[in-house]
Order: C-alpha cells, then sequence, then structure tokens
C-alpha cells in the first residue's frame, strides 16, 4: 500500500471518507469529512494539512486526517470542538501497519493525538509500532465520555435506572406536567438562523464557562457547523417550550444509529424546573422511539449524565517525540 500526502485534499478524499466513517465500529460525526473541513476552513490558518489516505486517493483502506503545526503532528482539531479523534480505517487491521508507516514518513519531532476513544484505532495501531521506531511513547487518560446503549423502549430504559434516579427523573416530568402545557419543538431549515441565535442565546445564559467558551471564531464555527450537519441531515436542533416560551435548548447530531448530545442551554428563570436535564431525557426517549442504537453524552464527568444511566468510556491523549 501507498500514502499519498501531497495531493490529497477534502475534495478528492471527500466520497471515499464518507463512506469508510460511516463504517467504524464506534461512528462519530467528528470523524466525518464535513466536521472535519468546517473546522480547517476556519482555523486551519498557520497550519499544514495532511490528509494521509492509506492505499492511495481512489480506493483507500484507511484515513489519517492530520495537520502539522510547526514540528508537531496532531489529528485535525483540538479537544475543546471534537469530543472524538481517530484514524478512519476500512479494510481492518492490516492497514493498521500503514498508517503507522506513513505517520512516521511525516517530519515531525512531537506526535500529539487527543480525544482517543478506548479502543480507538490509534491506540491499537501505533504505540508499539512507534516504540519499535526509537520513538518516546506515552498514554495518558484525559477524560471521560459517557453514553448509554439504548434499549428497545422507553419503558426498559427506565428499568434499567438505578432506584433512587428513576425516581427523580420520575418525579421531574410530573412537575412539569403540572407547570402548564409543554412540548418539544425542532428546528426546521426555514427556521434554523433563527434558532441557531436562540440557541447561542440559551448557551450563554444557562453558565459563564459557556458564555466564555463561546468567543467569536467559535460562535462563526457553530453557526457553519449547524447549518451544514442540518443541510446533510444530521442536526436536531430541539427545544423545551414550556407555557408559550422556549426554556432549553439542546443540539444534537443523529449518525451511523447513534445520537451524539453536542451542547445545551437553558433559561435560568426555569431552572427549578430541571429543564435542562429533562430535555436531554425526552431527546434520549425519541432516540429510543427512532430505534437508534446508542446515546452518547460526549466528553464529561457531569453528575447528570450519569443520573440519566450513563456508563464512562475513556478517552486518552497519545503523545510520542523522537
Amino acid at each position: 500500500m501507498t500514502c499519498v500526502v501531497s495531493t490529497a485534499t477534502f475534495a478528492s478524499l471527500q466520497s471515499q471518507w464518507e463512506a469508510l466513517a460511516g463504517r467504524q465500529t464506534h461512528a462519530s460525526i467528528f470523524l466525518t469529512p464535513l466536521w472535519q473541513c468546517a473546522w480547517w476552513d476556519s482555523f486551519g490558518q498557520g497550519r499544514e494539512l495532511r490528509l494521509l489516505p492509506i492505499g492511495g486517493e481512489a480506493a483507500p483502506s484507511a484515513i489519517a486526517p492530520m495537520m502539522l503545526c510547526g514540528d508537531t503532528l496532531a489529528f485535525l482539531g483540538g479537544s475543546d470542538l471534537f469530543d472524538y479523534h481517530d484514524v478512519i480505517l476500512g479494510n481492518g487491521a492490516d492497514a493498521l501497519d500503514e498508517v503507522a508507516r506513513c505517520i512516521l514518513a511525516e517530519e515531525w519531532k512531537r506526535l500529539e493525538l487527543l480525544s482517543l476513544r478506548d479502543g480507538s484505532h490509534a491506540l491499537e495501531a501505533l504505540p508499539e509500532r512507534l516504540s519499535r521506531a526509537g520513538c518516546e511513547v506515552s498514554i495518558e487518560q484525559e477524560g471521560v465520555s459517557p453514553g448509554i446503549v439504548l434499549p428497545a423502549t422507553w419503558d426498559d430504559y427506565l428499568a434499567a435506572l438505578r432506584k433512587k434516579d428513576r425516581h427523580e427523573l420520575r418525579r421531574k416530568l410530573r412537575r412539569l406536567d403540572a407547570a402548564g402545557p409543554w412540548r418539544v419543538v425542532a428546528a426546521t431549515p426555514q427556521s434554523l438562523d433563527e434558532d441557531i441565535a436562540l440557541f447561542l442565546e440559551l448557551m450563554r445564559e444557562s453558565r459563564d464557562e459557556k458564555r466564555i467558551f463561546m468567543a467569536p471564531e467559535r460562535e462563526a464555527f457553530f453557526r457553519t457547523i449547524l447549518r451544514r450537519t442540518s443541510e446533510a441531515g444530521y442536526l436536531r436542533l430541539m427545544f423545551l417550550e414550556v407555557a408559550g416560551e422556549r426554556a432549553a435548548g439542546v443540539v444534537c447530531f443523529d449518525y451511523a444509529g447513534r445520537r451524539h448530545l453536542y451542547n445545551s442551554g437553558y433559561r435560568l428563570d426555569y431552572g427549578a424546573l430541571s429543564v435542562g436535564l429533562l430535555l436531554k431525557a425526552l431527546t434520549l426517549r425519541e432516540a429510543i422511539e427512532q430505534g437508534l442504537t446508542y446515546y452518547d453524552l460526549l466528553r464529561g464527568a457531569e453528575p447528570y449524565k450519569h443520573h440519566l444511566g450513563a456508563r464512562d468510556v475513556a478517552l486518552y491523549t497519545l503523545r510520542a517525540s523522537r
């Protein structure tokens, strides 16, 4: 197999990349060319693109979407807007040796690979191979990404919760019922720009950390990625409306049978009704009803994720130097 570097672009790899990304065991919206190209368009200035198609551009058996930042080679994007990174593997483990060779062929002094899910291709392929090539290699856990394997029905989901968590969720739903009429409303292509603006407002209001996080360049990326994922059919931008007012909002992405809960916000005036938590639970119920297989709450060990029944998946950083 061969590794083509100089001519590979998002456009030249798009169809092959899309096909490979959707077939991953842990398929993720973050590994799609749509997401990675949007990030590169927003933040790629001053970096060198290194898309590594293993086996050539026409029919790659794997793709390693990377960039060179000075003398450091890394996957595209950091951990602020990506929850997962990895090699996108097509034809099984026989391509992993070539992935390692292609990475070693690049001119870098440091390799820094963030947000590798437990069991990722990069964790499988690289540490031993890099060590054999004389590199100093380290792996450290950087966090967790809780998720829920979805059962067939909502009742099955509730039955699997811890007794206290099940009781609390039901109690909160009854309190919401008593607060007045409520409904979950989804953004449409026609309402998207207005709904994005409202969602960003809810994010900023709900937590100081989110207000600080939403710097102008990240806001521009959010607007871009929400429009592009809407056009591709992946976006689920939803609001919990209580007595006619939109009290909470979430951004989810449905991809390859999995729902990713990307971000959320709510009106502080409705905090006593737990509208943020309840909207997440209601989107989880909808995911079950749609036959999705996994509800991914993504990076972070916030207690509410475990109250909803999520189990932690470890995230790792792989570093190497030579």
